[in-house]
């Protein structure tokens, strides 16, 4: 029964952390690129520089969530 409850516990903690891990990139993302694509409307010019820009900032701003994701798995397979 206690080890029940601790693989119940892990499976919701992963799902947690996997919910609030993926709030965070996906609101800068958005951000991200809606301002990227106002330059880009005012600014025609310097698409390419902007274009470069937000795909990496967008690339960093994953990252947590790929933590997220690396905590959920530690949940899930190695603490239960």
């Amino acid at each position: 029964m206690e080890q029940a409850i601790i693989k119940a516990g892990c499976a919701i903690g992963a799902g947690i952390c996997m919910g609030f891990g993926a709030i965070g990139p996906g609101i800068g993302e958005g951000i991200a690129v809606s301002k990227a694509l106002e330059g880009m409307a005012r600014q025609p010019e310097a698409a390419g520089t902007l274009r470069t820009n937000m795909i990496l900032g967008c690339a960093i701003a994953e990252t947590t969530g790929i933590y997220s994701l690396l905590i959920a798995f530690l949940l899930m397979f190695a603490v239960a």
